[in-house]
């Protein structure tokens, strides 16, 4: 059993903000292996000569800037999907907390999961835009930019091209979450201590290994959503998919027919080497950028460092801690006044 706490120093907006600003600089330093992921995923020609040379060519083709295609998509992407599942999961969580305030980490799992399905489905035409914009040819673009990519989807496809591969992402978050719960419940075996004395690294490294298994698990799920939003009648080559389908049982069923099974975990390799830069260019940021909140807030002495502020009841939040002070300083002021008299 777990307890849900979270730093009540720290305000939802300034949280909020930590985890957006963390989440844009590790997407924006990994793009280059996303971008190579879902090349891999649909299958372009690039990915003929493996991880490397598919890199190779498409700077020789398009130049380096192409490396961040669709980079700035995912990182506008992030705060609408950020906080529907920061309120979905914190809905989810105290649904599932019992009354002594504790939660299974199975239901943990379970809420933060229903939570990112929520956010997903919400903000899934964007992800279909980044998608288009990753596979399409920089120099001789379909798409203009995002507001063009939106418009020209809708008018020419409908609305609901713009959802087009929904049921994989969805049905993806089913292994996804068995293959966190599987780790999560074993850590304590693997490091044979229990799960409350894990220091950070530990924690880091749990959940590098629960990202590591779950994103294998679901892959296949990936690979097919990824061709189903690349496929178009209206874009070159219809989007550069490397097998033709009707929808997502045919997309299956085509891609281990003209691939084999294997050919579902196409782009596995960068995924996983995304894992480590991408967690921990997040977590170190987002830790500093809370540090950098509790600094202003009042409650330690500095931004580099956690010691905590001589005097300072750690326990108040910080509308509690700036209404202290006011008092504070109201009360002192008199009393200057009539010292100077």
């Amino acid at each position: 059993m777990a307890s849900w706490r979270r730093d009540t120093r720290v305000t939802a907006v300034q949280r909020l903000g930590c985890a957006a600003l963390a989440g844009a600089l590790s997407l924006s330093l990994t793009a280059p292996l996303e971008l190579l992921t879902v090349l891999a995923q649909v299958g372009t020609w690039h990915c003929r000569r493996g991880l490397r040379g598919a890199g190779q060519s498409l700077c020789r083709a398009e130049g380096v800037r192409a490396l961040w295609k669709g980079n700035l998509t995912a990182c506008l992407r992030l705060f609408p999907y950020s906080t529907l599942q920061l309120a979905a999961s914190r809905r989810l969580v105290i649904l599932f907390t019992d009354e002594l305030g504790h939660i299974s980490h199975w239901r943990a799992i379970m809420a933060g999961s229903l939570a990112g399905m929520v956010a997903t489905v919400v903000t899934y035409p964007t992800d279909v835009i980044k998608t288009r914009l990753i596979v399409q040819n920089r120099l001789e673009p379909s798409y203009e930019g995002i507001v063009h990519a939106f418009y020209k989807i809708y008018h020419q496809e409908g609305l609901l091209a713009l959802y087009r591969g929904v049921s994989p992402a969805i049905l993806g978050a089913v292994p996804f979450s068995a293959g966190s719960f599987f780790v999560y419940i074993n850590l304590d075996k693997i490091w044979q201590e229990p799960m409350v004395h894990f220091t950070p690294l530990q924690n880091f490294i749990n959940g590098c290994v629960a990202a590591a298994v779950a994103q294998t698990l679901s892959f296949p799920f990936e690979t097919v959503k990824r061709k189903m939003q690349a496929q178009s009648p209206w874009l070159p080559h219809y989007g550069a998919v490397d097998v033709y389908f009707t929808g997502m049982a045919d997309c299956f069923r085509q891609t281990v027919k003209n691939k084999g099974v294997l050919g579902l975990w196409s782009g596995l390799t960068p995924s996983l080497l995304k894992i480590v830069p991408y967690f921990g260019v997040m977590f170190s940021t987002f830790e500093f950028c809370k540090r950098v909140c509790l600094y202003r807030n009042g409650y330690i002495e500095s931004p580099l460092n956690y010691k905590l502020t001589p005097g300072v009841d750690q326990s108040l939040q910080p509308q509690e801690l700036r209404e202290l002070k006011r008092l504070r300083r109201e009360s002192f002021e008199p009393r200057k006044s009539a010292l100077e008299n």
